[in-house]
């Protein structure tokens, strides 16, 4: 028999989630058949799989030790042992973490195989600050709630605890935070205050979107708010505010209408990068709000708070 103590880090999440990562050899099938045979009970009693482990709750485990061994790992899940803590740390609490992540770093794994991430940064400057320890969690790792390209600025949610995790999750799912960026388009906008609205149709293949003025088979609505807050003879300076979140909403928005993003490869113009000396887009995710309609449990707290990025580089192209 196997017992586990839930911890602060792993309560609030359902059993059956639990088990996957706390028993990833056990396979979902004899998982829930275990649960309903009574050879896994929580606090010596019968449960649903989908329970929601308490701190303190006891996990009692009546299965073959074949099932504790461990699969090999994949190279990301220990990435933190060889990456530096180099975060800009914007907000933290016992729950949450928010990060300025820099342009041109990922925040997960990719095909280039680098082992330099976002989330392993954060991991690492959990670990060696002592805010976490995985030796003493069962299943749960620190997590990004949200993602943005490489080549984005700006701030990124990390979940300290489990519950955070799933409250965070939910209130992104169901649009209860909000996300304003800060962009560089080419050219004057017009009109100055205004709505986008279109369509983005993904090209997995390509890595790319393209942007259709009316509906199309397999593509999503897109729309955004924005209103021009500087300019130069050669640029705009605009807050946007993503009323939808496609992918490359705002890079593949602007470039369809002929004010592609400064520094943007993919969708801009390479001459007006190469006059700037840009790599990357000059788009920033820089001011985040917490407008919470449902309960948020233990994260009620940040309720109506506003959090800003407290640098945005490329502002400096439009200062006397």
């Amino acid at each position: 028999m196997k017992q586990f103590t839930i911890s602060k880090n792993d309560s609030g999440q359902r059993l059956n989630k639990f088990l996957e990562k706390a028993v990833p050899l056990l396979p979902g099938g004899m998982m829930h058949k275990y649960i309903r045979i009574k050879r896994i009970k929580v606090n010596g009693k019968r449960t649903d799989f989908a329970y929601r482990l308490q701190q303190g709750d006891i996990l009692q485990l009546y299965i073959n030790d074949e099932f504790f061994g461990k699969p090999k790992k994949h190279s990301e899940e220990e990435s933190y042992l060889r990456a530096k803590p180099n975060i800009d740390v914007i907000y933290e609490d016992q729950h949450i973490l928010l990060v300025n992540k820099p342009a041109g770093l990922v925040v997960h794994a990719d095909d280039s195989g680098t082992s330099d991430t976002l989330i392993a940064r954060i991991q690492a400057y959990l670990y060696q600050y002592g805010r976490w320890n995985p030796n003493k969690e069962a299943s749960f790792t620190p997590s990004l709630c949200n993602r943005i390209d490489r080549g984005t600025s700006g701030i990124v949610i990390a979940a300290k605890t489990a519950e955070a995790l799933r409250v965070m999750n939910q209130k992104i799912r169901d649009r209860e935070l909000h996300k304003s960026y800060l962009c560089v388009a080419c050219g004057h906008v017009r009109p100055r205050d205004g709505r986008i609205k279109n369509y983005i149709l993904r090209h997995e293949s390509e890595h790319r979107v393209s942007v259709h003025d009316h509906p199309v088979a397999g593509a999503r609505t897109a729309i955004t708010q924005y209103r021009v807050l500087k300019e130069t003879p050669e640029l705009s300076l605009v807050e946007c505010d993503l009323i939808t979140g496609r992918t490359h909403q705002l890079r593949a928005q602007f470039s369809h209408m002929g004010h592609p993003l400064l520094g943007d490869s993919k969708y801009g113009k390479n001459d007006m990068n190469r006059k700037y000396h840009r790599k990357s887009q000059a788009l920033c995710s820089y001011k985040l709000r917490f407008d919470f309609t449902t309960d948020a449990g233990s994260l009620g707290y940040l309720n109506h708070k506003v959090f800003t990025a407290p640098r945005v580089e490329f502002v400096s192209l439009f200062e006397d």
